[in-house]
């Protein structure tokens, strides 16, 4: 079996590498569950993630957890973005550290995919509060790799309706729904 825009012929192992980072993630697989129902939830490894090298530990995890890595992006968000974003979050005393966090460095943020995607990420990232994390959930990704309620190195969408809207905020995809302005989640 070949791919049309990729033709049978004798390739370099480096040539391969090349084709498989380029098309690889672009193509969607879709797999059909027993129940045929599926969610998507969005999850962002922020920037102590990033620059704490914990980006393949927690993919592995997430892929261990029985999830798939529909779509992905590393982004470096500037305050207007951030801002709108975590907009829910504009009068609390948080706010300004949260977007200066936030813009420090490059996140990755992914559309995963399962039965009970966004309460099964949400039990795999543990409380907001890493320190809380590290003594109730020691397992989570943020025990792993938070170190505070701030800096807490994930973020996973509360429901399915800020699902919805935060995947539509980075991946310009249409909700289906009606929008969702608040959320309590960091």
């Amino acid at each position: 079996m070949f791919f049309p825009f990729f033709p049978p012929t004798s390739h370099s192992r480096q040539e391969l590498v090349l084709f498989i980072v380029r098309f690889i993630p672009t193509i969607t697989i879709y797999r059909s569950s027993s129940s045929g129902s599926t969610q998507k939830t969005l999850a962002m490894i922020k920037p102590d993630g990033m620059s704490g090298n914990y980006t393949n530990r927690i993919k592995n995890v997430i892929l261990e957890s029985g999830f798939r890595i529909v779509k992905e992006t590393i982004v470096q968000l500037d305050e207007d973005t951030a801002a709108s974003f975590y907009a829910e979050h504009s009068t609390k005393s948080f706010f300004s550290n949260l977007i200066k966090y936030i813009t420090s460095g490059p996140v990755l943020v992914m559309v995963l995919e399962k039965e009970n995607a966004v309460a099964d990420w949400r039990d795999l990232i543990g409380p907001t509060d890493a320190h809380k994390a590290k003594v109730t959930r020691p397992h989570s990704i943020r025990a792993m790799c938070g170190l505070d309620s701030e800096k807490n190195c994930i973020h996973g969408s509360d429901s399915t309706q800020s699902a919805q809207r935060e995947i539509s905020f980075f991946f310009k995809e249409v909700s289906t729904g009606a929008a969702v302005t608040e959320h309590d989640e960091l």
